[in-house]
């Protein structure tokens, strides 16, 4: 029998997971013995940080319980099952754990804030989380075909959206697993989606549902026929692997995220699906506040998060960590922004310390 964690399970593991300090008070030295070069960097006291756990990545805030729960793989190397983590979403503390005996990745809260969702992965399945205790109520393991080395179509991001959940599968081709969340059900299935389905979410201007793939396409869905209606592309002959999306309704943008062969956001005209705006620089996460009129952008690989103005692009505050922002998610209040934090791996797959979670006060 196969290890869980082979060699090859923990390079997929990683592949799958690609698709966040507090200085201490020291005594004043003499004036002799401090370098001359030497200066004291001011505290940010807008940003909390604290290290949690290994493999977080995805977080859901409940209205119902008002706790944010922070979704965890735990370690890749030598680690079976996940954690889901349940914080005060003020100062972080942790309120609650629930351990699972599958990984933790995606996140996806249903209306009422009364249960979320979370995709596992490694294992092509999806489980229903009470959001009060924190019990995993129901688990959906996904038919479909086994690669030849023995693993899943990975179950990557899950958006809900109605009675039903969209879930991406990470294969190539990619397809997407439409979910009926009263029966927990597998409905249907949205073939043909490109190499690995990464983002998705729903326009509620075209009201159509969008899916962004590693094929550098996104994808117009019409959720009441499961169809894909069109593909849009950059149109600029260069190659995309499209991440993340966030939607401003307001003026019809589509902000996509590129954090491997485009380094850059693009912003297509949802009206022409045509890009009219490209912003340079590596993007992961993103995130659009109606209420500002901001756009939040991690960069995984510059280790910032950039807070942007969405009318002129221009950043109005960045934000420095040691470890690699990751995933985003914009407090109820509009005022708080959380960002998962990855410690980078090492080459057999384990990290070099511990991920983390931030909260940072917007101004």
């Amino acid at each position: 029998m196969k290890s869980l964690f082979s060699p090859r399970k923990a390079t997929v593991a990683m592949a799958i997971a690609a698709a966040f300090s507090l200085t201490a008070c020291q005594a004043p030295a003499k004036k002799a013995e401090a370098p001359a070069a030497e200066t004291v960097k001011p505290v940010d006291t807008a940003v909390l940080k604290r290290d949690l756990g290994d493999g977080l990545y995805e977080m859901a805030y409940s209205p119902a319980s008002k706790a944010l729960f922070v979704a965890s793989a735990q370690a890749f190397k030598d680690v079976n099952g996940g954690m889901i983590y349940r914080l005060d979403p003020a100062t972080l503390e942790t309120k609650g754990e629930t351990h699972t005996d599958l990984k933790n990745f995606g996140t996806a809260i249903d209306e009422q804030g009364s249960v979320f969702y979370t995709t596992n992965s490694l294992d092509g399945a999806i489980s229903k989380v009470d959001a009060q205790s924190g019990k995993v109520l129901q688990r959906l393991v996904f038919p479909g075909k086994i690669s030849k080395e023995g693993y899943p179509a990975g179950a990557r991001e899950v958006l809900w959206h109605g009675n039903e959940l969209y879930v991406g599968r990470v294969a190539d081709p990619g397809y997407i697993s439409v979910v009926d969340t009263k029966t927990f059900k597998l409905k249907t299935e949205i073939k043909n989606a490109g190499k690995w389905v990464t983002g998705i979410i729903y326009s509620p201007v075209t009201e159509r549902i969008y899916a962004a793939n590693g094929s550098g396409e996104i994808l117009v869905i019409n959720p009441r026929t499961h169809k894909i209606e069109k593909r849009w592309t950059a149109g600029d002959g260069k190659e995309y692997l499209f991440l993340n999306m966030a939607e401003d309704p307001s003026t019809g943008r589509l902000f996509v995220t590129d954090d491997s062969k485009g380094k850059a956001t693009l912003v297509f005209d949802e009206r022409t699906g045509k890009v009219i705006k490209r912003i340079e620089g590596d993007s992961l996460g993103i995130k659009f506040d109606a209420k500002r009129n901001e756009i939040f952008i991690s960069q995984r690989e510059s280790k910032k998060v950039l807070q942007l103005d969405a009318t002129t692009y221009a950043v109005k505050n960045s934000w420095s960590f040691e470890q690699n922002p990751n995933s985003l998610l914009i407090g109820p209040d509009n005022n708080t922004l959380y960002v998962t934090l990855k410690a980078e791996f090492n080459k057999d797959s384990s990290t070099k310390g511990t991920d983390g979670i931030a909260r940072i006060t917007l101004k």
